[in-house]
């Protein structure tokens, strides 16, 4: 069980790790400014990007889960 636990923990950082280029990217699409509509469509990419970074994550967290239960 030391596999699925460390496999979750490395899933986990990596979607830590894109949440935290998300909120970069976040920031630096409203710092460069520009017109409504290409603020909007660079955040809409960092939206997408989140949710992936969200979905890996929660399935690292579960698999540490699992192998605590397991283990």
């Amino acid at each position: 069980m030391g596999a699925l636990i460390w496999g979750g923990v490395v899933l986990t950082l990596i979607g830590v790790g894109l949440l935290v280029y998300c909120i970069v990217a976040a920031m630096k699409a409203r710092k460069l400014g520009g017109s409504d509509e290409d603020i909007r469509a660079r955040l809409q990419k960092v939206v997408a990007l989140n949710l992936v970074a969200l979905l890996v994550s929660a399935m690292g967290l579960g698999a540490v889960t699992i192998g605590i239960i397991l283990g």
